[in-house]
C-alpha cells in the first residue's frame, strides 16, 4: 500500500492517461511484471483490451481522430498495411 501511495504521489494523485483524480488500479507490464503506475478502472481496462500493444493503441487513436485506414488491395486477398 505504501508503494502504491508513493506512485500515486509521483502522479500528483491523478490517472496519467485520462487525468481523473484518485486512480486505484496498479498497472503492470504483463510480460515483465514491472509496475508502470496507478490507473483508473477505465484506463486500466482499456490497456488490457488492447493487450498492451502500442501499435494497436496508435491505430485506435487515429481512428478516434477520424484518420481511418482504408485497406488497399494489392493482390487477391493481400492488403497493404498502413505505414
Amino acid at each position: 500500500m505504501d508503494q502504491r501511495n508513493a506512485l500515486l504521489g509521483e502522479q500528483f494523485g491523478i490517472c496519467p492517461i485520462c487525468l481523473k483524480p484518485d486512480p486505484e488500479h496498479v498497472d503492470h507490464d504483463h510480460e515483465t511484471g514491472k509496475v508502470r503506475g496507478v490507473l483508473c478502472f477505465s484506463c486500466n481496462a482499456a490497456l488490457g483490451q488492447f493487450r498492451d500493444r502500442p501499435d494497436v493503441m496508435r491505430r485506435a487513436a487515429a481512428y478516434v481522430e477520424g484518420n481511418v485506414w482504408k485497406p488497399k488491395l494489392v493482390a487477391p486477398g493481400v492488403y497493404r498495411l498502413p505505414s
